[in-house]
């Protein structure tokens, strides 16, 4: 029986990272950026307005804090005005938000430090140089870095590479993941069972918890267990998948089968791995590019364990990221738990906070039954029972990973 730990270095060993490509940057979000972004223009472009005012010298309004200054008003400069002016000393143009400063300006009076007149205006308080003005450049210069190749791009970075002008970045593409269901005892959603058939749910499961990892997804759906059609359904998707995974038909004569049927493909271990649940997993590399492709257990709580402690890391992996894990923290056991031994448990749990010091604490969700889907999904967290474990009492420390709700 293969150790967890041995298992996840195995799978991610095997990571394929697509090739980067460059993408509009309204379709980059969530991706990381594969090149270094050089501003070719400062930001701002140009000196401006950051309040709607009055743009002025400021030492003609220097002595404003002893006695009111009043200023001709010579002029008016819209946001977006392409027609540049020039200031007199003595003078005021009245400017709105993000408008350009005349020559010679170097500080804005805001509206509220006057009486607005339209002629004329009346200063009640001094601004300093530089006082409500945008510089040229203050936020990014000429030849500055915008966004670091490895930065995962937000709606910030997006926003930053359109204030730099830049309309497509080179970023490492989401890894391409097939989802595959086997079973006889399967029906597809829109249909409904008849006697000893279940609903497909791990086609749907898998690809929710695989588009949440960042994947790009096709859910296959329902596949033949017949040895020549299934052969042929995934070699078809190894063509155009970084990630295949087959859910179903891991175990017993049934996993015989799947393996011999891929197996001029290549080959697909048989280990089990020291963990519950989900011990009976198959994993391998198959096609010519040798594509990572797991076979998981048919349990729906199973499959998706699996998926998070052993395929989420990869997907994570060939997306770029440098730690592809949950995060996990040190949380107060609520009620006591047992576990398997020599396997470590991945239990489900809801994880709090004290309201009193704000430590964590969890709650262990149902029974240890895998085939217990509803306890999973009200869970917010893993809770992780080392192998060499078997009782953990209430008022104990355990390790929780977060899940999708909570990361």
């Amino acid at each position: 029986m293969r150790s967890v730990d041995e298992q996840l270095a195995r799978v991610l060993t095997a990571a394929v990272r697509p090739a980067p490509v460059r993408v509009a940057i309204s379709e980059a979000q969530g991706l990381l950026c594969a090149e270094e972004v050089v501003a070719e223009r400062a930001l701002p472009g140009f000196d401006q307005a950051a309040v709607d005012g009055y743009a002025v010298r400021s030492v003609d309004v220097q002595s404003a804090a002893e006695e009111s200054v009043v200023l001709p008003v010579v002029g008016e400069i819209p946001a977006g005005s392409r027609q540049p002016r020039r200031l007199q000393p003595g003078q005021a143009v009245r400017v709105a938000t993000g408008a350009p400063l005349p020559t010679l300006a170097d500080a804005v009076v805001p509206l509220g430090y006057t009486d607005e007149h339209p002629a004329k205006i009346t200063v009640e308080q001094p601004v300093p140089s530089a006082a409500f003005v945008r510089r040229t450049g203050e936020d990014v210069q000429t030849g500055d870095v915008a966004v670091r190749r490895g930065a995962p791009i937000g709606s910030a970075q997006v926003g930053l590479l359109a204030a730099v002008g830049r309309d497509k970045v080179l970023v490492h593409p989401r890894p391409r993941v097939s989802i595959i269901s086997l079973g006889d005892e399967l029906v597809d959603v829109d249909r409904t069972p008849g006697q000893g058939q279940v609903y497909d749910v791990n086609s749907y499961a898998l690809s929710a918890a695989a588009r949440d990892a960042g994947a790009e997804v096709t859910r296959v759906g329902i596949a033949s267990n017949d040895p020549r059609r299934l052969r042929e359904v995934v070699e078809g998707r190894l063509l155009l998948s970084e990630i295949v995974v087959i859910a179903g038909g891991v175990g017993g004569a049934a996993g015989g089968d799947v393996r011999s049927a891929l197996a001029d493909l290549g080959s697909l271990d048989d280990d089990r791995v020291a963990m519950q649940p989900g011990s009976v997993q198959s994993f391998g590399r198959l096609g010519p590019d040798e594509i990572p492709t797991f076979v998981l257990p048919g349990n729906p709580v199973s499959a998706l364990v699996v998926f998070e402690v052993l395929v989420r890391p990869l997907i994570r992996s060939a997306l770029g990221k440098e730690n592809p894990h949950r995060r996990s923290v040190s949380a107060e056991l609520l009620s006591p738990i047992t576990a398997t031994k020599a396997r470590r448990g991945f239990l489900r749990g809801q994880l709090l906070r004290d309201p009193k010091n704000g430590s964590y604490l969890v709650q262990p969700l149902g029974t240890s039954g895998s085939h217990l889907l509803a306890s999973l999904a009200e869970a917010n967290c893993l809770i992780v029972v080392d192998e060499d474990v078997t009782e953990v009492a209430a008022g104990e420390d355990v390790q929780v990973r977060f899940l999708s709700q909570r990361s």
